[in-house]
């Protein structure tokens, strides 16, 4: 019987916790963590979530959830590169900690990942790890245990709770994971999958956590009890 090609990591265990990988040791020279981030622009942020709390509230949300991703990539053994989504700002809070910035390039999600996932490879970074801006449970040791896992497999995959993927990380180019697809739904992560064991490609499945795109996801997220709920209690009678 063959072994699966896959590892799944439990919720709570960190890269100190796994003597399989505790003894590597990757130089930060090999390593790119690429960040996706939309331009913090009033009404071009989190168009779903804004429909329930309207445009000024959702931009405060994003702000919140991009805050928090510098926080913790900035504690990453990794070069980071900020992919923005419309123009290179003359100042941002990724900026600040000296994180390099680029543009994103494509017509789709799918194409914007795939360009800036080959972009890092072909600049030399054999490790490339891609997370976007919202999710409030991502945390340092969940980017290292990503990292981690590529030396040992082909590719990682962070899940998200809405059957999307959080995080997604490569050793080489896999343009059928990413172009040609239809994004934003629950299949998102079953037919990544799909398509690496079809091209005979391991990986590893990181913690699934959740992603905020809607009044829902953000009810229920940590973000609620600890900094929002008092704000919009009145307002939309939350309970």
């Amino acid at each position: 019987m063959n072994a699966p090609r896959y590892t799944i990591i439990p919720l709570g265990d960190c890269f100190r916790e796994h003597p399989r990988l505790s003894g590597l040791f990757m130089p930060e020279r090999t390593r790119m963590l690429a960040i996706f981030s939309k331009n913090p622009v009033t009404g071009q942020v989190k168009t779903r979530l804004a429909k329930s709390i309207g445009n000024e509230k959702a931009l405060e949300v994003y702000e919140i959830l991009r805050r928090h991703t510098d926080s913790v990539t900035a504690l990453a053994k990794a070069k980071r590169v900020v992919f923005y989504s419309d123009f290179i700002p003359a100042s941002d809070i990724f900026l600040n900690e000296g994180a390099e910035a680029k543009l994103q390039d494509g017509d789709d999600l799918g194409e914007r990942m795939h360009n800036a996932i080959c972009d890092m490879l072909e600049s030399g970074f054999s490790h490339v790890v891609l997370i976007g801006t919202d999710c409030p449970d991502l945390n340092a040791a969940i980017i290292e245990d990503a990292f981690s896992a590529l030396e040992n497999h082909d590719a990682v995959i962070g899940p998200a709770k809405d059957g999307g993927f959080y995080l997604i990380g490569l050793k080489k180019s896999c343009p059928g994971l990413f172009l040609q697809r239809t994004w934003s739904t629950c299949s998102v992560l079953r037919e990544t999958i799909e398509t690496l064991e079809k091209k005979g490609m391991s990986y590893m499945l990181l913690p699934e956590l959740q992603d905020i795109d809607t009044f829902e996801d953000l009810k229920q997220s940590r973000l609620w009890n600890e900094n929002l709920s008092c704000l919009y209690l009145d307002e939309y009678g939350v309970q």
